[in-house]
Parts: structure tokens; sequence; C-alpha cells
């Protein structure tokens, strides 16, 4: 979506105004039919929600005008992202290819804070992914590309500037996570993501041969089944200028698909299994947003991208893999096979960059959905402190997280018999005893969480800022996380 700033409303054959919940009846709107817009909002029983639109054609100047009045409820950070959106949606595929918002008006005027987020939202609901759709009918296509600020508050571009690069950073991880596995697979999500060095993000990869010498026995018998070789990619943002600050280290489970390899997976709803890669997207999106807004931090993103496949050098039910840190791993499960790239990623990431604070994100369990459906992603830590920072950040940015426990009680589960631990638990409390599993590889002393987000990477309906399909999930958390609590 493309934003002008200091836009005239006469260039515009449609023009949105802003109204506060209950604003209504003392709006002023700056047009010759005002009257008629105010009425007729009234009549179809628009009071501002957050969202709402409503809509008319007047007569202005002699021209026929579009005009929008779209809701901002309360004008909190969630309503006005929603307000945003809610515009672009209605308008997205109307035959409308731009319109003007007039951000003078009302409780909105002077707030550019509240105006950058419903431009935020306006943006974040814009993208669309239509690149394979080659006979779509012109009625259905994106038409909307530019949104014109009237009247904007001073400094709005500025503020803008990071929103804008936020926004960036979810429509790639939306796009990695759409993209069919055999364009993104592990070597082409490497290929994607070198545009960030740009933007002055460093990156590391390593392939199989190198993994091999590293020991990473979890994470390559995942591989081994695909004649896609594996890859581990690391990428550095250091905006602190200081070579020697420890940086915060976000791990993704970049498995590009998953057929459950010899334990395969039901063919129903497979196709699904593209965006198994979702916390590997999260953490690539995040690293653009940070760069994109120079971020004054220092973050590592490793993600771990391999292919689950059942072909005949498979991993099989019942082998025993060693991990890179010397752990030894009893494979019940090839479908469990999220967990067995995590530990040698997250033991990688120790090693190299020996971090106080280290995050990872992943489409997990299946269990999780079946806890919170998709609203909230699960999230499990060995730090209540980084526990709450993580959930309130979620909660600010509109990326919901809720805590669930560890103990030893569900450690005992994982137990195995015949190696150090299995990648299965019993039938209960499977995301708990994935979690617990994953904590075996943390270092003492390192301060970690583990986000399950399995039920949040793909909405099967559209939301206030996102169409049907890839969310774009992790991003706004982590940067919101980041900004609170890493940033000078």
């Amino acid at each position: 979506m493309n934003i002008v700033f200091d836009a005239s409303a006469d260039a515009y054959a449609v023009i949105a105004y802003p109204v506060a919940k209950d604003e209504l009846a003392s709006l002023n709107l700056p047009l010759e039919s005002g009257k008629v817009v105010i009425d007729g909002a009234k009549a179809a029983r628009f009071e501002g929600g957050a969202g709402e639109v409503f809509d008319i054609f007047v007569s202005e100047g002699g021209k026929t005008l579009r005009v929008a009045l779209v809701g901002t409820g309360a004008q909190s950070r969630t309503d006005l992202e929603r307000a945003g959106g809610q515009l672009v949606a209605k308008y997205q595929r109307s035959g409308v290819v731009s319109l003007a918002v007039d951000m003078g008006l009302g409780a909105l005027g002077g707030n550019r804070e509240g105006a950058s987020q419903f431009l935020f939202g306006a943006t974040l609901r814009s993208w669309s992914h239509d690149h394979y759709r080659t006979k779509l009918p012109a009625k259905q296509k994106v038409s909307l590309a530019e949104i014109g600020v009237v009247g904007g508050p001073a400094g709005l571009g500025a503020v803008w500037s990071d929103q804008a690069a936020i926004a960036e950073g979810v429509a790639f991880t939306r796009d990695l996570v759409t993209e069919p596995a055999n364009v993104i697979y592990p070597e082409s999500f490497v290929e994607r993501c070198r545009h960030l060095e740009s933007l002055g993000v460093e990156i590391t990869v390593l392939g199989q041969e190198e993994m091999e010498k590293l020991g990473m026995g979890a994470l390559l018998g995942v591989a081994q089944g695909s004649v896609r070789p594996p890859r581990l990619i690391a990428m550095r943002w250091n905006g602190t200028g200081d070579a020697h600050a420890k940086p915060v280290v976000l791990v993704g489970k970049g498995v590009t698909f998953d057929t459950g390899g010899i334990s395969i997976k039901p063919a129903a709803g497979m196709e699904d299994m593209k965006w198994d890669m979702g916390g590997a997207g999260a953490v690539a999106g995040t690293m653009k947003a940070l760069a994109g807004r120079k971020a004054k931090t220092h973050v590592v993103g490793i993600c771990g991208l391999v292919e689950n496949m059942p072909d005949g050098n498979a991993q099989r039910p019942g082998d025993v893999v060693t991990s890179m840190s010397g752990q030894t791993i009893e494979v019940i499960n090839t479908d469990a096979e999220g967990r067995l790239v995590l530990c040698d990623a997250l033991h990688w990431a120790q090693e190299n960059y020996e971090p106080e604070y280290i995050v990872d994100l992943a489409t997990l369990t299946g269990a999780i959905i079946i806890s919170l459906a998709d609203q909230h992603a699960g999230l499990f830590s060995n730090d209540d402190g980084l526990a709450e920072k993580l959930t309130a950040a979620g909660k600010l940015a509109g990326d919901p997280l809720w805590r669930f426990p560890l103990s030893s009680a569900y450690d005992k589960m994982i137990d195995s018999p015949i190696a150090d631990m299995k990648n299965v638990g019993a039938k209960g409390g499977g995301s708990i005893t994935a979690a617990q599993f994953l904590q075996r590889f943390i270092k003492p002393g390192v301060k970690w969480a583990h986000l399950d987000i399995a039920g949040m990477v793909w909405a099967d309906k559209p939301g206030p800022v996102w169409d049907k399909g890839a969310t774009g999930y992790g991003v706004r958390l982590l940067d919101q996380w980041i900004a609170d609590n890493f940033e000078n």
C-alpha cells in the first residue's frame, strides 16, 4: 500500500473520515453535503464502533463524491488498527484505486501515534497473494493501491516510517508462509532472506556438511528422507554500535513441508503443511522489521530448515539419534519432528552467541490448537519475568499469548528406556511435553521461552488486519517485546 502524506482531498474520488465512538453527533464534516452524510450514517445505525464503515455517494462541487465514515471506537491501538484494516477491506477489491483519509478532524486530529496505528492496520490488511491466480475475474482483483493522508498530525511521517518497516516484516512472513512447498524449501528460503543483507543484516548459512561436522544428528535425521538438503540460517542485526553487545536470540522452526515422515499424516488437509515453517517465517520477518526501522538493539534470528519426507532413506520410528548437545533421542514418532530440528538449532545458538535471552517459535503441536484454537499461541518459559514481558508485548501488539506450565512431572513423561529421552510423551499434555523436550537443551542461566504458534499462523477466515490465509503472527509480538526491553 502506497501512503501519501500531505495529500489534497480534491485529488481523490473517495474520502474517509475516522469517527470515534459516539463522536458522530459532534462531527463537523468539511463538505457541502456534510449533513446528508451524517443523517445517512445515523439512519444506518453507524455509531463509530471500531471497524464500522458507512459509505454514501453525495454531490460535492458539481461532482459525485464517495464519502466513508470509519469507526475508531475508543481509539485504543487495537481499535485504530481494526479501523484502518476494515476501511481497506471495504474498498480493496471494489474498483477504487485510491482514497483519501482526513485525519485532521475529531479525536484523531493531532494524535500522530494513533494516526500511524490506523495506517498500520490499513497496510497490514492490504496484503494479498494472488500471484498464481491467472484467471481471476477483474471484479475480484485488488484495485486499491494508495491512501492519501489529508490534514495529518505534525510529524506523522517520521512515526509512520517505523510502523511501515514492521508492516513490511509482517508481509515478508506472510509471503514465506503462503508460498507452496515446491517454491519455498530450505535452499530457496535462504535465498529469499538474502535481500536482508542490503538492510545491514549479516547472514551465515550452514549446509549439510557443516551440520554433519557439528553433530546435528537430530535435525539431520528429519531431513534425511528428502531430496531437498537442509539449511541453517543465522541473521544478525546489530544496531547498538557495540560489536561486543550480547544478542537476544530468536529461533524458528522451518519445516518447509511436513508429511509426517514414516509416521505419515492423513491425506486430508496435508496441503496445509506448507506453513509448518511459520516459526522460521516469523523470525525472518522480525529481522526485516528490526533492520528496516534501524532498531538500536542486537538480535540474531536463527532458522532450522528441513523438509520431512517418507522416502526409503527416511528416519524410522524407533531410531535413536544423537543431538549436537550429545544427548540421545529415541524417535518414537517421526511426525514429532519440529522439536528435533529446534533442539540442534537451540544448542548451536547458545554455543555461538551465548545469549542471556532466547525465544523459539514453532508450529509445534496440534495439541495447542485443541487447547487454544486460533485465539492465542501457547507460551512456555523457565523465567517468570520473561513470560510476563512477552505476554504484555503480545497483548499490546495484537499477537496474544497464553502461558502453560512446565514441571518435573511432565519432564518424566519423555524419559526413554534406551536413550536420554524420547521425542513424544504420553497422550495427555502433548504441547507441554514438547516444551519439556526443548527445555532439556537450554543451558543453565539462559532465560528461555518457547512459543507454540500452530493455531495462529494461518487463518481460515479474514480477521481485523489480515485476510484469509497467512497472518504473519509473531512479527509484531517480537518487535514489540524487543522495543520495550532491549532497545537503547
